[in-house]
């Protein structure tokens, strides 16, 4: 009986784990983190060109908070024909 409860016991810590990993990959994939990361970064970079006396800071941090969001956009694109082409070989 007390390799039963053993082998319970890491099924549970298993699929706490599961469950862990999948939060972790939901977070990763979701719009809220991509999101949170353009304004970041919006504001980051706005601050930095305020700070370094740049026309328009605020105008121009927009470039690099829309170039992660396209990069964010495009990136599942390019892992799929990686995986349909490259990874085959």
């Amino acid at each position: 009986m007390d390799k039963l409860a053993e082998i319970k016991k890491e099924l549970e810590q298993i699929k706490k784990r599961n469950r862990k990993v999948e939060d972790d990959k939901a977070w990763e994939t979701s719009w809220s983190r991509k999101i949170l990361i353009a304004i970041f970064t919006y504001v980051a970079i706005g601050f930095y060109l305020y700070a370094i006396k740049i026309d328009r800071p605020w105008l121009n941090a927009i470039v690099p908070a829309i170039g992660f969001m396209l990069s964010t956009l495009t990136m599942p694109i390019f892992k799929n024909l990686w995986f349909k082409y490259l990874k085959q070989q």
